[in-house]
């Protein structure tokens, strides 16, 4: 109930807000309340917004260079794929895959150190 009328007052909720208070009158937070430990819901909530900074920094790559990220890493369905397997679906040599793969992760890397520079 608390978390729907904050939602209503702003857009962000802070794990770490107090949502209401114990018997004894000790606050309490959210994150004591999800029943995970404070450590793995932050690397969670961490992993997520990195997932997002990269599949939005993706959208810069090419058609090809993206989708053989994609498989390579499983970023769709979580499945890696060899690139051997990639060379295969796509038609082409696995020395190009590597090619391919190389020069997308140098250009997501430069426009990642960007982002951080900034």
């Amino acid at each position: 109930m608390h978390l729907r009328y904050t939602k209503k007052m702003r857009s962000e909720v802070s794990l770490y807000d107090p949502i209401g208070v114990d018997r004894e009158g000790n606050e309490i937070t959210l994150i004591e309340i999800l029943g995970t430990h404070a450590e793995v819901v932050s690397e969670i909530a961490e992993q997520n917004f990195e997932q997002k900074l990269l599949l939005e920094k993706m959208s810069k790559l090419g058609r090809r260079e993206k989708k053989i990220l994609v498989m390579r890493f499983g970023l769709d369905d979580g499945i890696k794929k060899t690139q051997r397997e990639i060379a295969q679906k796509l038609g082409i040599s696995r020395s190009y895959v590597s090619r391919i793969e190389k020069r997308a992760l140098t250009r997501l890397i430069r426009e990642l150190n960007v982002e951080g520079c900034q």
